[in-house]
């Protein structure tokens, strides 16, 4: 049964900002012949993200790395909000607030280690993945059952149109 706490936070996002490695990944880093770093994105994951989408939350990406991959997997996604490099997450994540106009209460982000905190501890629905650091996931206000890289990112978005009432409406059109 899911906290009616994490709900009532839930109903209330308008915008959910996606961590990449260790959420959207499984943390893993496979180095390629000329020394690239290379990822793997999960397909419901990336799923979830255009329903979470289709049902009028919007969605970012803040990551410490900076990779091709991401920006590739961000423009298949539609996701318009990218923001890589760098260990501050906190000066990208007020712009974000500033550019969409919405009060951190109204913004959810999901994370997986430490550089994830100043944002973990300002928003709205803090959610972190079972493999996250221990100051990660004591912080959170829902942890999620699957890892990353591993359906996390699935459920974070099904719980979000859940929590709004949008999920049984955006399902429909795959149940005709």
């Amino acid at each position: 049964m899911m906290n009616p706490s994490v709900l009532e936070r839930a109903a209330r996002i308008k915008l959910m900002i996606f961590d990449v490695d260790g959420v959207l990944t499984d943390g893993s880093l496979h180095y390629g012949a000329d020394g690239e770093a290379l990822k793997t994105f999960n397909v419901q994951d990336g799923l979830g993200i255009k329903l979470l989408q289709e049902s009028g939350v919007q969605t970012a990406i803040i990551s410490a790395r900076t990779s091709q991959q991401v920006i590739r997997r961000a423009a298949d996604l539609g996701i318009s909000h990218l923001h890589q490099g760098g260990h501050d997450k906190l000066a990208p994540f007020h712009a974000l607030l500033e550019k969409t106009g919405l009060t951190a209460e109204q913004v959810g982000f999901i994370g997986d280690d430490v550089v994830d905190l100043p944002i973990l501890s300002r928003v709205g629905l803090a959610v972190a993945v079972p493999n996250g650091r221990a100051e990660v996931l004591s912080r959170a206000h829902h942890v999620t059952a699957a890892h990353g890289g591993r359906g996390a990112v699935r459920e974070v978005c099904e719980l979000l149109m859940q929590a709004q009432g949008s999920y049984q409406r955006v399902m429909a059109q795959f149940l005709v």
